[in-house]
């Protein structure tokens, strides 16, 4: 038994749990979610119009609004 157990239990010791890093590398967007990424881009900039012109309406209603 304990000639089983004792090379068993140094061969688990020798082992390194952690994988090894992976090098950083730069994703590049895949070519078949290239439409997909502009509809993206184009919905949020016209969120931040509206948002923006929200913000505007709310402030125009607010001056005018007596006290």
């Amino acid at each position: 038994m304990k000639a089983t157990l004792i090379p068993l239990v140094l061969i688990l010791a020798g082992c390194d749990p952690t994988p090894p890093p992976h090098p950083e590398t730069e994703r590049t967007p895949s070519p078949a979610f290239a439409t997909q990424a502009q509809a993206l881009e184009k919905a949020r900039a016209v969120e931040a119009r509206l948002m923006d012109a929200a913000e505007a309406q709310r402030t125009q209603t607010e001056s005018a609004t007596p006290p």
